[in-house]
């Protein structure tokens, strides 16, 4: 089998681009598009063709074309000839070229229809927004996906490859051959977030039809006694994290999923839950090499709709099929650790509804019996749907005037779900409390493997009489709730972890997490919001307060953490939301604002914290629930954190300084070299000459790119009519970030400017 890329040279919509590409990213938003869960963002159609010559020795081979991804209602043809239609945006697809021309020209035309809106609770993106692959394979042999291995022991290390037809195999210098067979891999390294040890299995079938899979060999095992990964307990400290690559838009790059990944891992998480759907291949490979447990999620929506146009439509035809796509594309990812069946689904508390669950269950068992089924369950929807208040209703139940309820009212069911949200706040927590909700909830919840509670914490204590042989997790809570949640996760060894909404902030579901200085509702703020500010790391990757002091509960900072709320709005009281617990980051660095009201938070697992301002202590606190918190007057110069223990010594100390000397725009490449075509991230910021960032002194910037290519650049800030394809944006608190494809030879110089200041880097392409 020979795999080739085939991403460059297509045009959409006549016009000439790379894939992958998101084409709804550059279209112009406005009050009047859709609606606060696009980002303000309108749809539309987009035609996408490739012209390729096709090889006269291809005629004696299979020639599949594999779509990573396409959103949505994808019409692929071949020199005009239809081939496929795939509704579902996020499931991979192979289309075989049926009809090719060998030896001649031939036209690849893929149509994505993402007109009818609203049909997602976020930002979705348009087109081919993920990687494209040609398949020449041997007529009758290997095909892509088709190859299964699967841990059977570990002590000894067995592997188990199972394939369609006959094939040898051999790992590292251990052997096989059949449809079927076993390797015994003496001294084996094992998989896991903190050994991501990979193999690579070679497969051969017939003559010269190969392939190379990596693989990892770890077992999963889960009881009331908790979730083992090799034997070994294991708690889940996780984060949800939506698909779209912040300033990029949707379009999925390996560079950036490996990021993404690299920076979470680095500030204390070791699962990521991909929300609401199938995470991608890239993202998936970086979680395998770095070692991040995955919990891959099939749907947002089952047969009812939670926006008038959504996958709810295409649901009950289509479902099967893309479970069946997600799980055997998955399957030989060491990192993929559950499958959950769906997200606050209000079904299972219908028999009809109940019946789908057990079917997305019975088929995800059947295609793979090794990983545990979940799904991310709101118990309250569960409750209202019981009592016939469901959330989320058929849209297929016509009025008399031909449209759906939802459709001819306008009404947006995820918007209703947040603002009651908003409203009952962290009481959601109680919400499944009830017996009338636990009887509703459990038949659904004991047909999982694992029960995934999205904001039920308080049932987390209940369930050790309730239900004692129940295994469970958080799939979704407050990030502000963490001390307390994980409290009850280190207590109660059938609780096996927490997911936090969210661990990397999204776009859309504008404002939802956002504390907002000017006013407003905490959900669905107005045009131009744009970014969901949920995520406890931003779209940039910098991490916040709320990171911070989740890495402080889980025990993995050496030294107290200091954290600021902005102090650059005197006097004014921010309108909160219930998904965002601070909005503190980690900059002391406030120009002008000498003698205005400053809130420190302090982070610690310590006694005692003592805070000190140019070296004078301006008080000590008690640590309650790892945190502390200081009003202060802000001063330039140096705010330091001392810790003690019980016994009063000191065990670790920190600080933050602010910017000084005349600010400059600085360029600084997270990498100096790079390999020709490869994808580099570029901050720019405003900082003093102490190389410090400048949190209140934000500027226009336009960068330009010679010997590359700027795929995009903007910042953090969450309300802009900015965008990010046009080379020019504010910076936020002092940071913006521009993202550069390399050319293929030389140099690529990156450039930042306004009308002052100017900043420069090169970077090498090798």
């Amino acid at each position: 089998m020979k795999i080739i890329s085939i991403n460059t040279d297509w045009t959409c919509n006549g016009q000439p681009v790379t894939l992958p590409h998101d084409a709804q990213i550059v279209e112009k938003r406005g009050a009047d598009m859709s609606n606060g869960g696009h980002g303000y963002f309108p749809g539309g159609v987009y035609t996408y063709e490739k012209t390729f010559t096709a090889p006269a020795e291809w005629e004696s081979k299979t020639i599949l074309v594999e779509f990573e991804g396409v959103y949505k209602n994808a019409t692929v043809s071949l020199n005009g000839k239809e081939l496929c239609f795939h509704p579902y945006g996020y499931t991979g697809f192979f289309v075989e070229l049926d009809g090719l021309a060998y030896g001649e020209e031939n036209t690849l035309t893929v149509v994505a229809d993402n007109s009818r809106l609203p049909n997602s609770r976020w930002y979705s993106g348009s087109g081919i927004y993920r990687p494209v692959w040609l398949h020449v394979c041997e007529k009758g042999g290997l095909r892509p996906e088709s190859v299964k291995i699967s841990t059977v022991s570990i002590d000894p290390a067995v592997v188990k490859i199972e394939s369609p037809v006959s094939v040898k195999a051999e790992v590292e210098g251990v052997s096989g051959e059949g449809t079927s067979f076993e390797l015994t891999i003496p001294d084996a390294k094992l998989w896991s977030d903190e050994t991501p040890y990979l193999y690579t299995a070679k497969i051969a079938a017939g003559e010269g039809d190969t392939m190379e899979i990596p693989f990892g060999i770890r077992q999963i095992t889960w009881s009331n006694k908790g979730l083992f990964i090799n034997g070994k307990e294991t708690l889940l400290r996780g984060g949800c994290v939506h698909h779209d690559s912040g300033i990029l838009g949707a379009a999925t790059y390996a560079e950036s999923e490996e990021r993404r990944v690299r920076i979470l891992k680095e500030n204390g998480f070791n699962a990521i839950r991909s929300s609401h759907n199938p995470a991608s291949k890239a993202l998936l490979d970086a979680c395998d090499r770095l070692g991040m447990y995955v919990m891959d999620e099939t749907f947002d929506m089952w047969y009812n709709r939670k926006n008038p146009h959504d996958y709810g439509k295409d649901f009950e035809k289509c479902w099967e099929a893309d479970v069946t796509s997600m799980v055997e594309r998955d399957f030989n990812h060491p990192s993929v650790i559950l499958y959950s069946i769906g997200n606050e689904v209000g079904e299972p508390a219908e028999q009809k509804g109940l019946g789908y669950g057990k079917k997305l269950i019975e088929l995800c068992h059947k295609l793979d019996a090794t990983r545990p089924v979940t799904c991310g369950t709101n118990l309250m929807i569960m409750g209202r749907t019981a009592k016939g208040n469901a959330l989320y209703k058929d849209g297929e139940q016509p009025d008399g005037g031909g449209k759906s309820v939802e459709e001819k009212e306008g009404k947006n069911a995820s918007l209703i779900f947040n603002i009651i949200a908003s409203f009952v706040g962290s009481g959601m927590n109680k919400s499944g409390n009830s017996k009338k909700i636990d009887a509703v909830t459990t038949p659904f919840l004991d047909s999982l493997d694992i029960a995934g509670y999205n904001y039920a914490s308080g049932r987390y204590p209940l369930e050790e009489k309730a239900h004692p042989n129940r295994v469970l997790f958080g799939s979704e809570t407050f990030p502000q709730d963490i001390w307390k949640n994980w409290q009850m996760v280190k207590k109660y060894p059938y609780l096996v972890g927490d997911f936090m909404w969210t661990s990397w902030d999204y776009l859309g579901e504008a404002g939802i997490g956002a504390w907002s200085y000017t006013g407003g509702m905490p959900f669905n703020r107005p045009y131009p919001w744009l970014l969901a500010g949920a995520g406890v790391i931003d779209i940039l990757g910098i991490p916040d307060g709320s990171c911070k002091f989740a890495s402080t509960v889980w025990g993995l900072e050496q030294n107290p953490v200091i954290a600021v709320r902005p102090v650059n709005h005197p006097g004014v009281r921010p309108s909160k939301s219930v998904w965002r617990g601070t909005n503190a980051i980690l900059s002391w660095s406030w120009a002008g604002c000498k003698g205005n009201k400053a809130e420190v938070e302090v982070y610690s697992d310590q006694a005692l914290v003592e805070l000190l301002i140019n070296g004078k202590s301006v008080g000590k606190q008690k640590v309650k629930e790892c945190k502390t918190l200081f009003n202060v007057k802000y001063a330039p110069g140096t705010v330091t954190a001392v810790a003690y223990d019980a016994s009063g010594r000191e065990t670790g100390r920190s600080e933050l300084v602010s910017a000084s000397g005349p600010f400059g725009v600085a360029v600084r490449p997270e990498k100096t070299t790079v390999k020709p075509g490869e994808i580099v991230y570029v901050p720019v910021n405003i900082e003093g000459a102490n190389g410090v960032v400048e949190s209140n002194a934000d500027r226009k910037l336009t960068v330009t790119v010679e010997g590359g290519e700027l795929l995009a650049f903007g910042s953090a800030n969450p309300c802009t009519e900015e965008q990010y394809h046009t080379g020019s944006f504010t910076t936020y608190y002092g940071r913006s970030l521009a993202v550069v494809r390399a050319g293929e030879a030389g140099t690529v110089k990156v450039s930042a400017t306004d009308d002052d200041l100017t900043g420069e880097a090169e970077i090498a392409i090798v």
